[in-house]
């Protein structure tokens, strides 16, 4: 046993000296022993398929290339599930592998084989449990902030405009346009939403998205009249009434929301149509996949009145709507031009309205082609030069319980008993008898009850239903977000900086260290 333990730290101590090297070549591998030469274990525990791909993943996890010169990462590319908390991972990576044809617990998102991971925490400095404004402001600026304000200090009043005038925060993106960079935001949701307009508005009031009060700018506005660099590049979403004046009757029927007059795509194409820039604007997949990349210097995608359709309603009907993936391909394919590189923000925005539904099906739909827009980007880049980084603004109050069997489909029923008679927790019955979904939320829409307060009986209940609420303990109108520590997943220089449990804000540092994107504010 001595020698065992020696040989076990001996093990361990090189493979914490490879992880930390700088020497981006990995010129030192560390040989892994075999384990039978260091382990006392039965055979059959040696054979099993679990520690032979325990082996390799630890193998594979120590030959990681890890660069941790400043400014080694050329491109950053920042994922944001909205809402993807990791009980929401949990799910959307079993409901993946079920699409396959698997049981669906043993499948990997393509972020999850990310080599670094860790945990951030998500509260406001007001607020327990946070909104998007100020979670994302805190990923995209380095400062913590409040609920319901984009890219301002946090000792601003919600709503003060005076105040806000006078405390901005500079945000990642602008950085990369003022170092040359090449930019871009893709989100499912209005490009005006809260998570992609902390990107690049600063205002005290999130909802500021059409109109704001007189000293102060809207956010659609400060979207087109962006002074940084030449503006962002690359932009792709939902939103169009924020940009278009109420006298126009939006292609979807719905009025514009601009009360001021103001059409901002023609603002838009009239700033960039300078003879120097080849523009594009569209509103669909016709107009989208028209689009020559090679050929194109600012490409503006407006594709929905309001937010882009939840992916599930996307893939069956004739929305006119890319995919997350498809616009995660075209923006960088546009980006990649730049020699000097770029910064990309791409957020799956309808994760967290499916949630807010008490909506499982929408919302684990999205997270798994949120998933499938990573693994394009993945296969696209190369780890030598572009940092990627998957994250969440925070979480949702979605959780699995109730003892399930192995393989139970995860928008299915728990329902107390298990015909293959391999259960060793049983039963797992509600006391009242009746069977509950698989997924439970502590709050939101899906509560119900009889006059008498007995809960309704699932048996015959379609929970796998695209608009099937899931079972909540305490009603409310709209499911909330919750206040736990989300996932952080990374590849590329500078990766291994977001192990461990960290602040949100400390995400940006991470970015700006590993992107050189303060190097203009050291000359």
């Amino acid at each position: 046993m001595r020698h065992f333990k020696k040989t076990l730290l001996a093990f361990s101590v090189a493979l914490m000296a490879a992880g930390c090297s700088d020497d981006k070549s990995s010129s030192n591998p560390v040989e892994l022993p075999e384990p039978e030469d260091v382990l006392n274990l039965p055979q059959g525990q040696l054979d099993s398929d679990w520690f032979k791909q325990g082996q390799e993943a630890v193998e594979a996890a120590q030959a990681q290339v890890i660069n941790n010169t400043p400014g080694a990462a050329k491109n950053i590319i920042l994922f944001v599930g909205d809402g993807m908390g990791i009980s929401t991972v949990t799910a959307a990576r079993i409901l993946a592998g079920q699409q396959q044809g698997l049981k669906g617990e043993e499948h990997q998102l393509s972020f999850e084989k990310m080599p670094f991971a860790g945990l951030v925490k998500t509260y406001n400095t007001n607020q327990q449990t946070p909104d998007s404004a100020g979670t994302m402001t805190a990923l995209v600026t380095g400062v913590k902030t409040k609920a319901g304000v984009l890219s301002v200090a946090e000792d601003v009043a919600r709503g003060d405009c005076a105040a806000s005038l006078e405390r901005p925060l500079t945000t990642a993106i602008e950085l990369a346009e003022d170092l040359g960079k090449s930019t871009g935001i893709i989100s499912t949701a209005r490009i005006t939403h809260a998570t992609p307009a902390a990107t690049y508005a600063k205002v005290p009031e999130r909802g500021w998205e059409s109109s704001a009060p007189d000293g102060c700018t809207d956010i659609a506005t400060q979207l087109v009249e962006l002074e940084a660099g030449d503006g962002i590049d690359v932009v792709m979403g939902g939103g169009r009434r924020n940009f278009l004046p109420s006298d126009i009757t939006d292609i979807e029927g719905e009025a514009g929301r601009r009360e001021d007059g103001r059409n901002l795509v023609d603002e838009w194409k009239t700033r960039y149509n300078d003879g120097v820039n080849n523009i594009a604007y569209v509103e669909d997949t016709t107009g989208f996949n028209a689009v020559d990349s090679a050929a194109t210097d600012k490409l503006l995608g407006l594709f929905n009145s309001s937010h882009m359709e939840y992916e599930a309603v996307r893939e069956d009907d004739t929305a006119g709507e890319p995919s997350l993936t498809e616009m995660t391909s075209k923006g960088l394919e546009l980006l990649q031009k730049n020699e000097k590189g770029y910064f990309l923000m791409v957020e799956s925005g309808r994760i967290d309205h499916g949630h807010h539904a008490g909506n499982a099906h929408r919302a684990l739909t999205d997270a798994v082609e949120f998933a499938e827009a990573i693994q394009y980007a993945m296969d696209n880049t190369s780890a030598e030069d572009t940092l990627i980084v998957v994250t969440a603004d925070h979480s949702h109050v979605m959780t699995i319980a109730g003892y399930p069997t192995r393989g139970n489909p995860i928008l299915g029923k728990v329902i107390g008993n298990d015909s293959s008679g391999e259960a060793e927790i049983s039963p797992a019955l509600a006391e009242d008898g009746l069977p509950y979904t698989t997924l439970t939320y502590a709050n939101g829409p899906g509560y119900s009850a009889n006059d008498d307060g007995s809960r309704g009986d699932l048996t015959s209940a379609d929970t796998a239903a695209l608009d099937y609420q899931q079972d909540a303990l305490v009603p409310m109108s709209s499911e909330s977000h919750a206040g736990e520590d989300v996932g952080v997943w990374a590849r590329g220089p500078g990766a291994h900086l977001v192990s461990g449990t960290n602040e949100q804000n400390y995400l940006f540092h991470v970015m700006a260290r590993s992107g050189g994107l303060l190097e203009q504010s050291a000359e």
